[in-house]
């Protein structure tokens, strides 16, 4: 009989120690300690067999390349994010907060992929009748689909190597168990060994499989560190659960671009595409207000709209709140000091609030200007235009800098109907767009002129 080892393994960065601790002496996590079962004689067995086949080795040039296939999801803004569609044989693993919609937007998708191609959706958290009573709500295609409630691994391997499906959904990783360790499903252990068997089984098979991973209270995805690594794709959702908006995020990819943004309608039919996210993030209020103003960011491979407020008020606190929705804090702090050093405007007895409308994270630096005319227009309580744009970096000694892909965003704008923009000079075209006046800046100074004078 094997010999049993205990060993204590971190639910944060997936570290192994003999002894437990309160905290992980790898990451620094406290209370993430948790008990795990492995066979001593196997693992050391394959520790001292170091004989083994010789590998082949080509060079670069020898290995031949094909074009990966992809089979499109049926949703453009979710072909979008995973980089023009599903490859065969890829780990996608999904997380969000708890409602946010994650089943239901796999659900969505394997119902129009089992038009097409054999599908199967594994639950272990909820029965088969919930999954049909969802697809029935949604008024889904139901005929088409497979549906299995098991959270064994080995058992779901099995019936998959017999159903052969192209598309296999598990809700979720951390439900799933393998019969080779003790520990209970949800450690460390078990999550790491049963994505393995599923990476290994989608290589092999070439089946495309969907992972949905729960999200801890700050946010990551829970387990180890380790479990996105072993994925070929990581998606986040984003929004509120009371909100309407749901933002996709991609922030690892091996067959496409990262950071793409996904912007979906979340509606009692299930979640909608929007197509055109930046009429819907500018549904702004009738008459010109103090504080707001609209400025492009750039996520993924196209430009977006999006509106930044500001809310300026005098502080009655020994140090002033600087509070941020969708923007860097710390950021806001420098363009403060940056504001008074090189505008003259002081701020250090103001409270300053910031906000992105629509729930949108906005962490590029094309935000500075934007976010410094929103202050401005508050402060001095001085709506701006709601026809002008504003973007562009602003640097420590006051220039302002070009941002990535600028003319996309001029033609973004004039597409919606905008007349003037305040840009940095390295971002202004040779020919401005139809009906939009550009103007330039090189300082800050120069561009609060342009906003206020």
């Amino acid at each position: 009989m094997a010999k049993q080892k205990r060993l204590y393994g971190c639910n944060e960065c997936g570290a192994t120690f003999a002894k437990w601790a309160g905290q992980c002496g790898e990451c620094g996590a406290w209370n993430t300690m948790v008990e795990t079962v492995v066979e001593a004689s196997a693992s050391a067995s394959r520790s001292n067999n170091w004989a083994g086949a010789q590998a082949q080795v080509q060079t670069l040039a020898e290995v031949s390349v094909v074009e990966v296939p992809r089979l499109g999801s049926g949703s453009s803004e979710l072909d979008r994010v995973l980089g023009g569609g599903l490859v065969e044989g890829s780990v996608v693993l999904i997380g969000g907060d708890p409602g946010i919609g994650k089943s239901t937007i796999l659900l969505q998708t394997l119902c129009r992929l089992a038009e097409q191609v054999p599908a199967l959706y594994v639950t272990g958290e909820e029965s088969q009748q919930q999954v049909a009573m969802r697809a029935r709500r949604l008024g889904l295609a139901e005929d088409k689909l497979k549906v299995m409630t098991e959270t064994s691994i080995e058992t779901i391997l099995a019936t998959a190597r017999h159903e052969r499906p192209k598309v296999m959904v598990l809700d979720s990783i951390q439900t799933i168990y393998t019969e080779q360790l003790q520990s209970a499903p949800g450690g460390v252990a078990q999550v790491r060994e049963s994505t393995a068997l599923l990476v290994r089984f989608a290589k092999q098979s070439g089946t495309a499989v969907f992972l949905v991973g729960h999200v801890t209270k700050e946010g990551s995805l829970a387990g180890p560190r380790v479990l996105e690594h072993m994925v070929d794709t990581v998606l986040y959702f984003e929004g509120e659960s009371d909100g309407r908006l749901r933002l996709l995020r991609a922030v690892k990819n091996r067959f496409g671009a990262v950071n793409e943004l996904g912007v979906f309608g979340m509606t009692d039919k299930g979640l909608k595409e929007v197509s055109n996210p930046s009429a819907i993030f500018l549904n702004r209020a009738q008459s010109a207000v103090p504080g707001s103003v609209v400025m492009a960011t750039w996520e993924g491979s196209r430009p977006m709209l999006v509106e930044v407020q500001a809310l300026v008020d005098t502080s009655h606190l020994a140090n002033p709140r600087r509070v941020t929705l969708g923007l860097d804090q710390n950021r806001l702090a420098m363009l403060l000091a940056v504001l008074h050093r090189h505008g003259g405007i002081a701020t250090y007895d103001q409270d300053v609030f910031l906000n992105v409308v629509g729930g949108v994270k906005v962490l590029e630096t094309a935000a500075d200007l934007a976010l410094l005319a929103a202050v401005m227009s508050s402060l001095r309580n001085r709506p701006l235009e709601g026809d002008l744009l504003v973007f562009g970096e602003v640097g420590l000694s006051g220039e302002i800098r070009p941002v990535p892909s600028g003319q996309e965003r001029l033609k973004e704008a004039a597409k919606h109907g905008f007349k003037r923009a305040i840009v940095p000079v390295g971002n202004a075209p040779k020919q401005s767009p139809e009906g939009l006046e550009v103007v330039k800046v090189t300082r800050l100074d120069e561009a609060l002129d342009a906003l206020f004078n």
